[in-house]
Parts: C-alpha cells; structure tokens; sequence
C-alpha cells in the first residue's frame, strides 16, 4: 500500500463533466471520451486527486500513477496532455519495492533533517568558494528549518513552530555576533575619526576667531598672561573661591600684593563666542560700579579672565540671610550703585552694553560692601541709536529674565530687558526673600504680587520710606511691555528722589489675586523648557 502512498506519487486523474471547461488551463482535454453532453478532462497537478481541487460540475473517473520519489521539482508543477499521458503509461515507469516506511516521529524528523543539514554543511565548507561558506554560515538554520517543514504532517505543526522559534532566535543572535563585530572593526574607528575630525575642525575655527579678536585687543588694556603665569599666579590653584556652570574661579595674587580673581572656563563650554563677549564688553571699561578685567589668556582652548578680588562676594548670600545684613540705607545705596553700573552700561561708553543676566549671584561687593556687576558671558555689544535689538534667543536667567527675550508678543528686545531684571533683584533686596517661593504662604507665593497688592490696597503702613521706594520703583520696572517701563537712567532718577510724589504703577501682569501661585510655577517652568 505505501509504494501508492498519495503524498509520495504524482497522479494522473480523469474526471467527466456535465459542461466545458474554458479558461482553465489545468484540465486538459481528452477528445476521445467526449460526447455533446460529457465533457471529459485529465487533470496531472500535484495534487489532482483531491476532492477540493475538481470543479463541482465534474466527478471522477479513474486516477493513474505517473510516478513516485523520483520525480524531479518542476514535475510536481507541470500539467501534461492526454496524449504526454497515454505515452509514458505505455512507456512505464518503475516503482521502489519493497520501501521502508519512515517513522514519522518528532525525533526522527529532527534526526533526519540534523542529518542533511550536517551533510550539506560539511560539502559547502569543504567547497573552495568563499561565497558558499559564507552563506552555508548564515542559511544553515533556515535550511534545516525548510526540511522540517517539508517533512511535517499536519499533526506535527507544533514541532514547526516550535523549530522557527529556535531559529528566529539563532538569527538574532547571528545578526547580533555580526553587528558588534561590524561595530568594533568598523563603524567604531569611522566614529571616532569623525568626531576627531570634527573636534579639531570646531576647534580651530574657535581658536582663530578668539587669536583675531585678542590681536585688536592688545591695545586697549587688559594684559594678556600665558597659562603658566595664571598657574604661578594661583599657586597651582590652589585657593578655589567658587565653582559654577561656566567653570571654577581660583583666587590669585599679581606682583605688588594685587589679589584677583580668576576664572577658569571650562573647555567644554568655551567655543569662543562668551569669552570674547566678556572680554570686548568690559575689556575697556573703568566705572566703580562695574568689575575690572585685569587680563586674560588663551592657549588653545585653555582660558581664564584675571578680575580684581571681591572680598565680600556676591549679593546674594547677604540679601537671602535669614539675619538682616544691611539697613535700608546701605540697601539704597547698593540699590543706586548697581543702577547706576547699568546705566553706564547703557550709556556711558561707545557701544551699549546688554548685560541679560543681571541677578543677585552677578552683584559683587568690594572691602566697602561697593557693588560691582560682574559675568558678562550673555553680553552683547550694540550702536547706541538702536532702539530694538535683533537676538536670536533668549539669554538670561528664570525669575530675572524679561517676558519679550521669551516671547516676541509682549515686544521688542532692548535696555529695557536689564531695565525687568534690575526690577526683580530690587524686589528680593527689598523682601530679603525670592520672588518665587513655593515654601511661602499661598498669597506670598510670588512675592512681587503680594507686594503690589499690599501697595494698592494701602495695607503697607508704617514701613520704611525706603522700603517702601524700594518696592514701588521695580513695579514700574517690571511692567510687561517694554514701552511701559522706565529706562535705566529714569530708574536711577527715581531712586535718588525721595518717596514724595513716586506714585504706585499700573498692575504688571503677573500681579492681581486672580494671578494664583500655581499658574506663576507653570509660568516659570514654560519659560524654563523653553530656555532649554
């Protein structure tokens, strides 16, 4: 019985039908046995003899064998005539006898196809072609898992799939292998000399560009030290005054018992464009109320800038003390220095000077407790007639930084912008607190709100003149369109009035009881990503 096993021998099957078959190329007619009613076919596909695959109008006749394992791949596709029929019936064909029939179990499956994939492996290594070694590596497991398909019966789908799991799995992995040494023989010395190339094309640009611009400057007054001297300078830095985002500042000591500050920027961030900010914006300028820039020196990427020594520090380790470190007079005279800095910044030299980042942290005081304004790394240089200034993005920081440098709506970038800052850090002298403080009860949340509630409402009696001087004039600096605000040389004509005739200003626009704590945080952060 199974040398007529179905699966193992192509067959030939005859089937009569009650109408002609047009346009269906398989069934091939046989004239002979036709009549006007009965239409005769012979069907020789691979699969013929199955019910599914006779046309509904036909029934079976006789089936034949045309032969078994022999036969070759295209024969299991291939359609034949009566008459190709009729002549290798005559012709013969042989059939094995006896032939053993195979087991059909899960491990005689995976023997056999272990065994030809073994077999077919072991030819195609032994092979001189380079080509077919490298593809026997990468199609053996496909290949195996072919025979396994080929040799499964129905009941043993589950062995299929899972043999294409194992596989799917072996592939990754091969993929992997050749990925990561792809990665380490190529892709990583690609990477790396890109990036070397890169970084020494970034860093040449900025080096020419800060050499040309330090040539210009040789003349004009700061002295330009060697790397070496800043080492002998620190002492091998070895007194750390601070450290921040730009770098460490290191104090130093000149010939002559001169001490001064230096800082040293860190390489990462100085591609140039700050460095020669700060030093074009202050390099030139002498005011008591501005910090000297002593020197600098650049080598390559190493930089530092030689400021004279601030004994006391910044301001604002002593406006945020929990003990109140200065009277209000002292405040009104640190608040006029510092007005008085800007302004000259504003107006006193050729070009006018942007600061963008004046805050607490940026007031530094001398042995007289003198402010001086300090970091002009977000500074920039400007023709005195422009009114409105063409900035690219916003510079400054969150709590200080003017609504126009984040938004175009509320107007356009001028003074004005260091005019909003000046206002918020007159507000925290004032309050000896931050403008934002989320630790504060909820109407005190956003300090500059409650003050101009208290000022309206006329509920701030009996305090200071001064304070009270101090609260009103950065109510009018930190009105939200810049039309609105004074200019600096205005701000520094109000302090040094008296409180008499300085009438509260109109509602900025944080400001208000509809103004709740949670939205000034909201507020904030968008303005935060947005500087991101």
């Amino acid at each position: 019985m199974f040398l007529l096993y179905m699966r193992t021998v192509k067959w030939a099957a005859f089937v009569s039908c009650s109408r002609m078959m047009k346009d269906n190329l398989i069934y091939k007619p046989v004239a002979c046995r036709s009549t006007n009613t009965s239409f005769v076919y012979v069907l020789s596909t691979t699969q013929s003899y199955q019910v599914q695959n006779v046309e509904p109008s036909c029934g079976y006749l006789a089936m034949t064998p045309l032969g078994s394992w022999g036969l070759g791949p295209n024969d299991y596709y291939s359609t034949y005539d009566y008459e190709d029929i009729v002549k290798f019936t005559r012709d013969g064909f042989a059939l094995r006898f006896p032939f053993p029939a195979p087991e059909w179990t899960y491990s005689w499956i995976l023997k056999t196809c272990l065994e030809n994939s073994r077999s077919d492996f072991h030819k195609q290594m032994s092979s001189s072609s380079i080509q077919n070694k490298i593809s026997v590596i990468f199609a053996i497991d496909v290949r195996f898992l072919g025979c396994v398909k080929n040799n499964s019966l129905s009941k043993y789908t589950k062995l299929y799939w899972a043999v294409l799991v194992i596989v799917s799995a072996i592939s990754i992995m091969k993929l992997i292998i050749v990925l990561a040494v792809l990665s380490r023989l190529v892709f990583a010395p690609l990477s790396v000399l890109i990036f070397l190339a890169y970084k020494y094309w970034q860093t040449k640009i900025s080096v020419d560009a800060v050499e040309r611009f330090l040539q210009m400057q040789l003349a004009l007054g700061p002295t330009r030290f060697a790397y070496t001297d800043i080492t002998a300078i620190t002492s091998h830095f070895r007194d750390k005054l601070g450290q921040g985002g730009y770098g460490s500042v290191y104090k130093g000591v000149l010939p002559g018992d001169v001490h001064v500050a230096i800082k040293m920027l860190v390489s990462s961030m100085s591609n140039g464009e700050e460095f020669i900010s700060e030093v074009s914006s202050i390099g030139s300028i002498h005011h008591v109320n501005v910090v000297r820039l002593v020197g600098f020196c650049s080598e390559e990427m190493r930089r530092a800038l030689v400021y004279e020594y601030m004994p006391h520090g910044s301001l604002e380790k002593y406006i945020f003390s929990p003990e109140k470190s200065f009277s209000w007079d002292k405040l009104n005279q640190i608040a006029l220095g510092i007005a008085r800095g800007i302004d000259y910044l504003h107006r006193g030299c050729d070009m006018q000077i942007l600061h963008f980042d004046i805050k607490p942290h940026n007031i530094l005081l001398d042995s007289d407790f003198t402010p001086k304004i300090a970091d002009f790394r977000l500074a920039k240089l400007y023709p005195r007639d422009n009114s409105f200034l063409p900035v690219s993005a916003a510079r400054g920081t969150v709590g200080y930084i003017a609504p126009e440098m984040v938004s175009r709506s509320f107007g356009a970038i001028s003074s004005k912008s260091d005019v909003y800052s000046f206002g918020m850090l007159l507000l925290e002298m004032a309050g000896g607190r931050r403008n934002v403080d989320p630790r504060a009860s909820r109407s005190q949340t956003y300090y500059p709100a409650w003050v101009y509630n208290q000022l309206s409402c006329q509920e701030a009696i009996g305090i200071h003149q001064v304070e009270r001087k101090l609260c009103i004039v950065p109510l009018w600096c930190i009105q939200m369109k810049p039309d609105d605000r004074p200019t600096m040389s205005e701000v520094l004509d109000m302090l040094e009035a008296g409180i008499n005739g300085l009438e509260v200003p109109p509602e900025p626009f944080f400001c208000g009881d509809e103004y709740a704590p949670a939205a000034d945080s909201s507020v904030l952060s968008e303005i935060s990503t947005f500087l991101e």
